[in-house]
């Protein structure tokens, strides 16, 4: 089995604080902004949904595969999840993630064993045990005169881009370093 793998995701800007997000081979694109509490578009998906989906769909997963090697029959499975971002000591962050599963089972002998497996699946689900993780930084500045041509994307990226974003062009984003995020 193997013990490695990579998800790699390609983020670019489509001007302001709005984006489109995609990975090779995953439809759809995703078009993205910042909240609109911080001067994003609303309407869109946003980083912070990003998270809070990530850890719901992780769980949503995690569950049915347990319940399905535990052979659980259930008749539904509906999870409400609610990230908490909070302002300490100057930066944002995630303090809490609640999720609110609803398990529908077929008898009523299954009802401790799906609370049981429940319980498993919040220790199980890999993106709420990892939210605790280092972020790698590799920067690259480029100065647009030394590139031999403007920067672009290609006809086949674009290509790969949904309906509203076929216009879509990467935009640098003013930054002074030492910038809180709430500045951006």
């Amino acid at each position: 089995m193997q013990v490695h793998h990579e998800y790699r995701v390609n983020a670019f800007g489509a001007g302001g604080r709005n984006g489109v997000v995609h990975a090779e081979g995953v439809l759809p694109c995703i078009s993205f902004s910042a909240p609109p509490e911080f001067l994003g578009e609303p309407g869109r998906w946003t980083p912070e949904h990003f998270l809070v989906a990530a850890v719901a769909s992780c769980f949503v997963s995690t569950f049915s595969g347990i319940a399905e090697k535990s052979r659980l029959e259930f008749a539904s499975f509906n999870l409400d999840t609610e990230g908490m971002l909070d302002n300490e000591d100057g930066f944002w962050r995630f303090t809490e993630i609640k999720l609110r599963p609803v398990v529908t089972v077929l008898k009523e002998e299954d009802r401790d064993r799906a609370n049981c497996l429940l319980e498993k699946a919040e220790k199980s689900c890999l993106i709420a045990r990892s939210l605790q993780f280092k972020v790698v930084l590799f920067p690259a500045v480029k100065i647009e005169e030394e590139l031999a041509v403007p920067a672009r994307i290609s006809t086949e990226h674009t290509q790969r881009l949904q309906g509203g974003h076929r216009n879509a062009v990467q935009v640098g984003a003013a930054f002074q370093c030492g910038s809180s995020a709430s500045q951006l």
